[in-house]
């Protein structure tokens, strides 16, 4: 199973660890981390996201708006499931279950 983690500035770290220690070899992981500073506004957010995400679940330790509501219309476009910090965000009403 493909497991794809986005972080900003380091936010997903210590579940990184946790997977790594927890399930050695047991995953294949693959780590997207955002270590610049960012505006408050981001126009064209998918320029900071890979064009493709390609993973079995994905978890989403994004902190910027405008990243996770990307991140959330990428993830449901694909039918790929999300695994996201829990916070209030607008773009939340984007993110459904895939059916199974």
């Amino acid at each position: 199973m493909k497991i794809m983690v986005f972080q900003e500035r380091g936010s997903g770290e210590k579940k990184i660890a946790g997977i790594r220690h927890y399930t050695p070899g047991e995953f294949e992981l693959e780590i997207f981390s955002i270590d610049a500073a960012l505006p408050p506004l981001i126009d064209e957010p998918g320029d900071h996201l890979p064009e493709e995400i390609e993973a079995d679940l994905v978890l989403g330790f994004l902190r910027h708006p405008d990243l996770v509501a990307e991140l959330f219309a990428r993830c449901r476009a694909a039918g790929i499931p999300l695994v996201a910090s829990a916070r209030k965000y607008p773009a939340a009403d984007l993110v459904a279950t895939p059916p199974i």
